[in-house]
């Protein structure tokens, strides 16, 4: 009988529970559940961190501005906040309440606004004319499926004329950052886009992010922040990783190689792997939570869903043994 699997469906992660549940100690895991990044910039345990004193506001705002110029916008659009989990939940006090969020979504997506209701891409059109808050990753998490330029800017714009709102998540858009509308937030007044810094750049535990939105409507959030939004070390390490041009170039030109490879692997087991986003993937199967536990207690720890139980994530194996692995496990459980 398959287990219970409600620890993992709510986010990825849980090696804890998993060790627990199948053995093994975290260094023994495969850990593919999250999407993060597994090729993490090196440069982080080489900063220097000045751990005895507060996050200072000079250097705060240059954090901001680098990371302003890597989005490609101005520094006053961009405030930075400690993981953009708490960016989505402090959207509630912010943006009216009468919204929607994009189908299928990350978890936080669905509770982020009081009484919002999940929509397919067809109706987001008429929820921008309605006036209602629209809320949606861009790539989506957990299908990676991508809205074009063309429907974003008409959502943001019938927005900003209905009085709604346009927030798009874009957790996962550093890989492929053509992809992105947070340039555009110097158009349009009630866009507000979010950016992740430990998903691309592999430092989950950093928690940094950024919210990306005209100075009025980031002065709400700066209100709610206080005075030290992010920690020193976050300051430090953003920067300098924001800086680091060959490396985000150099990523970019590996992840898709390795994505194609771990496309093949699935597919040469019967699957179908869905998504845009080189961190991972999505497969479809009526086994999904026997294949979840078939692969876990191979140490191989991927994401399975609550509401749909047919869906599997399988985030980016970080080298060819783990890809091996991956595999052999999917060849002989």
């Amino acid at each position: 009988m398959t287990r219970n699997l409600t620890k993992w469906m709510g986010h990825g992660g849980g090696l804890a529970d998993a060790c627990a549940a199948f053995g093994g100690s975290p260094g023994d895991w495969v850990d593919l559940s999250t999407g993060i990044n597994p090729h993490a910039w090196s440069g982080a345990s080489d900063a220097a961190i000045d751990w005895r004193r507060l996050p200072d506001p000079a250097a705060i705002g240059e954090l901001e501005s680098v990371a302003a110029d890597y989005f490609g916008v101005p520094p006053a659009n961009i405030c930075a906040v400690p993981g953009t989990e708490l960016a989505l939940r402090m959207l509630r006090d912010i943006v009216s309440a009468d919204g929607v969020h994009r189908t299928p979504c990350y978890g936080t997506h669905a509770v982020t606004i009081a009484g919002s209701r999940p929509v397919a891409d067809r109706d987001l059109p008429e929820a921008a004319r309605q006036g209602r808050t629209i809320l949606f990753a861009n790539p989506g998490n957990p299908d990676g499926r991508l809205l074009d330029h063309a429907m974003l800017h008409h959502l943001a714009a019938t927005t900003d004329a209905s009085g709604g709102w346009l927030v798009v998540d874009e957790a996962f858009a550093d890989a492929a950052p053509t992809v992105s509308i947070a340039p555009a937030t110097g158009r349009y007044s009630r866009l507000i886009v979010l950016r992740s810094f430990g998903k691309f750049f592999g430092l989950a535990g950093v928690r940094l992010g950024f919210i990306v939105a005209q100075p009025l409507v980031l002065d709400r959030f700066r209100l709610r922040l206080g005075s030290w939004p992010v920690s020193t070390a976050a300051i430090q390490i953003g920067r300098e990783a924001y800086r680091d041009s060959a490396w985000s170039t150099a990523m970019r030109a590996r992840l898709q190689p390795e994505a194609d490879a771990l496309d093949t692997i699935l597919q040469r087991h019967g699957f179908t792997p869905r998504g845009a986003c080189p961190l991972f993937r999505l497969i479809e199967t009526n086994a999904a939570a026997s294949l979840f536990e078939r692969l876990a207690r191979r140490l191989i720890l991927t994401r399975p869903f609550d509401y749909e139980p047919c869906w599997l994530r399988i985030g980016l194996p970080g080298s060819a043994e783990a890809l091996e692995r991956l595999d052999d496990a999917l060849s002989n459980g």
